[in-house]
């Protein structure tokens, strides 16, 4: 005959009350014992009889005091306690009128703290001596498993189940925007099966980068947790093998990126759930606990369909935004044809140029900027363009370009991975390539070599660009307000547009020139 597990027991509970029964039923049969009851702990203190295979009418009747008797010394010391035998004649065994019951002879006493709401003593009866001694890693499993199902979702029931999953999905698919779907996800997994900490990393497959897009931590310094490269994670393992991964405690493991932050937080075991779309990876889900544990079977199958769901759920999001942003294209292009137009008609008025294809040049660099923020709508997350790579494009065209011959400028792009709303990332686009024109046209003019660097930084919601050069420096009596170079009067206006500010000076033996402004609401 096949052996029923916890799942069995449970499918025929129906309220909470059923459950806890089903669980002391089960434990009665797992142990070989002839009775058990449930203690829970209440928020007086005391322990609240909540289940019993022996008397089901004390239920809530009986009430123990942390520290007196059997279960109350087990409660207070947190250690199991084993009687052999003679269990009425144990020192600490206190009569309790109705419920105790000499005819009892040994018992294992266990306690239990699975969460802060759900903690207090399985009390196992037998009414022969025994000197079996159960594992207690077993036990703990089990009552993890309880708090799983517990949760909503591994209710036993096929119905059920379906049920939880279905307003997971009913939730996820109510928003066309990713970022609510992706903090949906995390906050109804964290909550549904009570875990620590769940996080959302998306992948960047230009990069192959899995990059923090959703957690539902608090903690500032875990929301902003780097981007990690596939090979050297774990979610990297679960995002090739395209399996689930688990560790069964983060702070011990080598290969875990963050020790420090998994301290601070309490975070013990993990499991990270590849979200797949079609036999492809778009990210990974990874799920902690406050304690080590196991993940039951059930949990993990669970996960895993609440998994294929979100990346449904995101990849139907992001053809929403394309096709939003296919039918308010052609508005984006008119007006950046409007924004060429109008510098095309600023350097009609210079008279700086030396000959056409200078001018041409400048105005190519220009377009380009804007065919940059462009063209990474089709490989970003579409509401939202990374400045660094709008950085290291410019950069990679200047060197291609218009760097002269006999130059050598080393380019390099550091700071935060900055991801701002299409309108913002093309004004950026500009003042970038302009600031990095700048340095190059005027930096190098006389120096042959050298370096520039693009740094990206952002503070709360203020984003700050520094484009920095150690070539030619600035001359003494420099006026960058009342210069005249167009590459100048296009980043200060930009930069007014952009609600920041501009400066422009010689630091250290390097010429730097910084534009600071304010992160605008994604569009």
């Amino acid at each position: 005959m096949k052996e029923q597990t916890l799942l069995d027991y449970w499918s025929a509970a129906s309220t909470d009350k059923e459950r806890l029964t089903s669980l002391a039923e089960y434990f009665r049969d797992d142990l070989g014992s002839d009775a058990c009851d449930i203690f829970l702990a209440s928020t007086g203190g005391s322990l609240v009889l909540s289940s019993s295979t022996t008397n089901p009418e004390l239920i809530e009747r009986i009430r123990l005091a942390k520290g007196v008797g059997l279960v109350g010394t087990v409660f207070q010391s947190e250690k199991p306690l084993i009687i052999e035998d003679n269990l009425s004649n144990h020192p600490e065994n206190k009569d309790v009128p109705e419920w105790d019951d000499p005819k009892y002879s040994s018992a294992y006493i266990y306690p239990f703290r699975i969460t802060d709401s759900f903690q207090g003593i399985v009390f196992s009866r037998k009414l022969k001596p025994s000197k079996n001694k159960p594992k207690t890693e077993q036990l703990n499993s089990k009552l993890n498993q309880f708090v799983a199902f517990q949760a909503g979702f591994n209710t036993g029931s096929n119905i059920n189940r379906l049920d939880a999953l279905s307003e997971v999905a009913r939730s996820l698919t109510g928003t066309p925007y990713l970022e609510e779907v992706l903090q949906l996800l995390v906050h109804l997994t964290a909550k549904r099966f009570n875990y620590r900490v769940v996080t959302v990393r998306l992948l960047d497959q230009e990069r192959d980068e899995l990059i923090l897009r959703a957690t539902q931590a608090t903690n500032k310094a875990y929301q902003r947790k780097r981007a990690i490269k596939l090979g050297e994670s774990i979610a990297g393992k679960a995002i090739e093998s395209q399996k689930p991964v688990f560790i069964n405690d983060v702070q011990n493991e080598a290969d875990y990126i963050g020790h420090d932050l998994a301290e601070e937080q309490g975070l013990r075991s993990m499991i990270c759930i590849p979200l797949i779309v079609q036999n492809r990876p778009v990210g990974v889900m990874s799920c902690y606990t406050g304690e080590i544990r196991q993940f039951s079977e059930d949990e993990i199958a669970v996960l895993q369909t609440l998994a294929q769901q979100a990346a449904v759920s995101i990849e139907h999001t992001r053809l929403q935004v394309r096709n939003t942003l296919m039918q308010e294209m052609h508005h984006r292009v008119k007006n950046n044809l409007q924004q060429i137009a109008s510098l095309l008609r600023l350097q009609i008025r210079q008279s700086h140029y030396k000959s056409m294809e200078d001018a041409l040049e400048d105005s190519l660099s220009r377009i380009q900027a804007i065919a940059a923020v462009h063209e990474l709508l089709s490989r970003d997350d579409l509401d939202h363009v990374s400045v660094k790579h709008i950085a290291e494009m410019l950069g990679h065209h200047q060197q291609q370009s218009f760097i002269m011959p006999g130059k050598h400028i080393q380019f390099s792009v550091r700071g935060d991975d900055v991801h701002l709303n299409t309108n913002q990332a093309t004004q950026v686009a500009l003042v970038l390539n302009e600031m990095i024109q700048n340095a190059v046209e005027h930096g190098f003019a006389n120096a042959n070599e050298g370096e520039i660097h693009i740094t990206i930084e952002e503070l709360e919601n203020e984003i700050g660009v520094w484009v920095s050069n150690d070539g030619d420096p600035l001359p003494p009596d420099f006026d960058p307000i009342k210069g005249g170079q167009l590459g100048l009067q296009i980043i200060r206006s930009l930069s007014g547009a952009l609600g920041g500010t501009f400066k422009i000076e010689n630091r250290l033996g390097w010429t730097v020139c910084e534009v600071k402004f304010t992160r605008q609401l994604a569009e």
